[in-house]
């Protein structure tokens, strides 16, 4: 477009010749390709992390233990590591057998040993780390999400939480699905190793902020956990992903893992390890398995549902003690992509939509002017235009609401005018964004159908549904029923918990027997294949409707 007023008071002739444009007033005339510099994807977004708080005693793999040396002199052979590991051993009676080569090779460590008492962390048989009398005994928990990363920092000795912190996942420049990420990194092995520097950079950095935070230094962190989906698991660790985005995807791992910290490039204690709790499937991973963990659903009779919502939305069923999973693909349309005014959870987000005769009411994020719509104001609007009658139960938007106007052919509700969000554009909801926002819900509504048959289990009959994850924490659940994305079921039933697999992180890394509790909720999942389930067709396309209703042997009964 031809450079506007604005434009031509802000930039200098020199610079509109030099190509340069205002971003906000400038539009494409024809089709084209925009290419987003990273740094424009690092808005400040709102991130989850708080959660559930579950209590646990802490029985930590790594424990420190304070030890009188005697210092070789020169007289006589001796050394260092050997006057440690006697100490240990006869002090503390313990086995230990070796001190980590990086722990030796720490000028550090060496100065605590000069002491001629120093505190020694000890993983299993192996010293970890040494380091001076009265150190502070640190572990790090990540929730390491596809499009978001929360960290918590916690002492090890007392199960304390001394910091948390939410970043976005600078892979997000690289890809905002997971399957972009794996189809560059399995088509190059660069591009993998860059997705796991990015990775690893960031929850460095997160590092350093905790332990800023909490006055603490990275080299006092023993211990790691990182749960993710099974995709952020293989890049993290550098693994094959190719394989995950082809029928059957299979993970070349499903165990829990110890990796030594230094062998990813996470720069903590000198031979700390990294513990990485089993994944269950190609797209049901450890961050599921975590989350299991911290709402001990596992523990119930059942029937409950447990949904992990995000870009990729995991749901588990409980029932007469088995567990059944399924992985859905629903995060695009709710993360903002393929919607024409989507957004993400920044400042001025649409996260709360209500329309009331002809006016429409909304709410933004920290109250600022309105930038486009964000998930749960997704979900919102859809759920009003559909109450309203603007929008009818087969998606259709219909032409009587005052705000739904016809642009090029193509109908689209208007929730904002354009005074004064948006860079001066009205901000809409188009007849194309309530299709995206159908195949999502529907995948989502799929999944708990296809786990409900396979169990046995009536919606009726369902007792509670745990809704986990940072998108699920803050979607209206009313709303989410009104559109048939949750089943129809008492309000009451439903649960919100945070970032339930961020508390699991934290669990497994106070306590090796919590850990093993993983390993064994793990290996209890029957992982239902969704694409293969009978009647899978069928009943996507009845999901896919709006309103309340059941689905019974693939056909929709109507809820008055």
């Amino acid at each position: 477009s031809e450079p506007t007023s604005p434009e031509r008071e802000v930039l200098s002739i020199e610079g509109l010749d030099g190509g340069w444009r205002l971003a906000c007033q400038a539009y494409p005339t024809t089709d084209c390709s925009v290419l987003l510099p990273a740094e424009s994807m690092t808005a400040s977004q709102r991130t989850q992390v708080d959660g559930l708080d579950v209590a646990v005693q802490p029985e930590p793999p790594v424990r420190a233990y304070e030890v009188d040396l005697w210092v070789p002199t020169g007289a006589g052979p001796g050394a260092y590591a050997d006057s440690l590991l006697d100490a240990l051993n006869r002090d503390q009676r313990l086995q230990c057998r070796a001190v980590d080569v990086e722990v030796l090779r720490s000028q550090s460590s060496l100065a605590g040993f000069r002491e001629g008492r120093c505190q020694a962390a000890v993983r299993h048989d192996e010293v970890v780390a040494v380091g001076p009398p009265r150190s502070a005994q640190l572990g790090l928990a990540i929730d390491l999400g596809t499009t978001k990363i929360a960290g918590y920092l916690v002492d090890l000795s007392t199960g304390r939480r001394l910091s948390a912190k939410g970043v976005v996942n600078p892979q997000m420049t690289h890809g905002g699905d997971i399957i972009s990420r794996i189809d560059r990194a399995a088509g190059s092995p660069a591009e993998g190793a860059r997705l796991q520097k990015l990775a690893v950079g960031a929850l460095n950095g997160l590092a350093v902020d905790l332990c800023e935070d909490a006055g603490s230094r990275t080299e006092e962190i023993l211990e790691a956990v990182v749960v993710g989906n099974t995709a952020m698991h293989h890049l993290f660790l550098g693994l094959p992903v190719g394989q995950l985005a082809a029928s059957p995807f299979v993970p070349v791992v499903s165990t829990a893992l110890d990796v030594k910290a230094r062998d990813v490039g996470l720069r903590i204690a000198p031979g700390a390890y990294v513990h990485l709790l089993p994944n269950i499937a190609g797209f049901v991973g450890g961050d599921h398995v975590a989350m299991l963990l911290a709402t001990k659903v596992w523990q119930t009779d059942g029937p409950v549902l447990a949904l992990d919502i995000g870009t990729n939305t995991e749901v588990s069923l409980v029932t007469d003690g088995e567990i059944r999973s399924v992985s859905c693909a629903s995060g695009p349309a709710f993360e903002d992509y393929h919607m024409k005014h989507g957004a993400r959870a920044v400042t001025g987000a649409i996260e709360r939509v209500r329309i009331v005769g002809d006016e429409v009411w909304y709410q933004t994020i920290d109250g600022a002017l309105p930038v486009g719509i964000c998930g749960s104001g997704m979900v919102d609007v859809l759920a009003q235009l559909y109450l309203t009658g603007a929008v009818d139960e087969s998606g259709r938007m219909n032409d009587g609401h005052p705000c739904v106007r016809t642009r090029q052919k193509r109908r689209e509700f208007v929730l904002v005018s354009g005074e004064g969000g948006h860079g001066g554009l009205p901000i809409v909801l188009t007849q194309k964004d309530v299709r995206q926002l159908q195949l999502a819900k529907a995948a989502i509504r799929t999944g708990i159908q296809v786990l409900l048959e396979a169990g046995g289990c009536s919606e009726e009959g369902i007792k509670q549904v745990i809704v986990a994850g940072a998108f699920g924490s803050y979607i209206d659940m009313s709303s989410a029923v009104a559109i048939g994305m949750l089943p129809s079921i008492p309000l009451d039933r439903f649960r919100q918990v945070g970032n339930a697999a961020g508390a699991g992180a934290r669990l497994a890394l106070l306590s090796v027997s919590e850990r093993a509790q993983a390993q064994a909720v793990a290996s209890r999942v029957r992982y239902v294949a969704l694409g293969t389930a009978p009647g899978f067709a069928q009943t996507f396309i009845q999901a896919g409707y709006l309103g309340r209703y059941r689905i019974v042997q693939g056909e929709r009964r109507d809820i008055p």
